[in-house]
């Protein structure tokens, strides 16, 4: 029984990176083209949309969405939701609607073929430089005056240890919330570590949970207010994960291997 659930993970892997893949490189010149303009981003965005539940269908995943609050079309946002998994970037993609742009890490830039596309695509970080965190917020200006919103997992990466619940947040999504007077949208993903996490034997198909908490107001804050904001966000994130039962059942698990 067990060398036949190692066999189906190794199998059911592959063939998620070749989901991954293939639309890649079959659309290979459509993304290119959209992406040589950043006027054109949104169309990028379709493609982006269409790739993400490329992965998640192809690979026996469906989700179901609880919101508290319905996000407005043409409006922009800071989305942000706790981060455990690969299929959290796909997830995120085929949940939202409205066009965004994500903050990620500038060494994903070295992989190759995705790489081509991502720093093109993602607004992308050098955490230990200080000059780079100052270009994220001119970057994330200028798209958000094109009425994109922006993306960031604010935990900053996958935590190594599967048994936490959840990481600290940075500050980063907060500081630009309040700058750019964005609406923050917390979102809640409860499956994605027991579904997909990064151990490589482990996982199955099934149902992608996702809740859309009520937004958190910017406009009338200010820089003083940035500590606060963080830790309102994550304490409503980490009250659901905490309610969740499989959540925590999947984090206990983790812990007493």
């Amino acid at each position: 029984m067990r060398l036949f659930k190692i066999l189906f993970w190794c199998l059911w892997r592959i063939w998620f990176y070749c989901l991954a893949i293939i639309p890649i490189i079959v659309l290979f010149p459509l993304v290119l083209l959209s992406l040589s303009k950043e006027s054109w981003y949104p169309f990028f965005f379709k493609i982006a949309r269409f790739w993400a539940h490329f992965i998640l269908w192809g690979s026996g995943f469906y989700y179901s969405v609880k919101a508290e609050q319905k996000i407005k079309p043409h409006k922009s946002y800071m989305f942000i939701a706790n981060h455990t998994s690969m299929t959290d970037i796909m997830l995120m993609l085929a949940v939202v609607k409205n066009p965004f742009v994500f903050v990620g890490k500038k060494e994903l830039e070295k992989i190759p073929i995705f790489g081509l596309f991502y720093k093109r695509a993602v607004i992308s970080v050098d955490r230990d430089c200080p000059k780079s965190r100052i270009e994220v917020y001119e970057h994330a200006q200028r798209r958000i005056g094109q009425e994109l919103s922006i993306c960031i997992f604010p935990e900053g990466k996958v935590p190594d240890d599967e048994s936490v619940v959840l990481d600290s947040f940075k500050g980063g999504a907060f500081n630009l919330a309040i700058e750019h007077k964005l609406p923050i949208v917390p979102m809640t993903f409860y499956d994605n570590k027991e579904r997909f996490s990064y151990t490589f034997f482990s996982g199955a198909p099934g149902r992608l949970r996702v809740k859309i908490h009520s937004f958190l107001e910017t406009d009338k804050l200010k820089d003083s207010d940035k500590k606060a904001l963080r830790e309102q966000a994550r304490d409503i994130i980490l009250h659901e994960l905490k309610s969740d039962k499989a959540y925590m059942k999947t984090t206990l698990k983790a812990k007493k291997q």
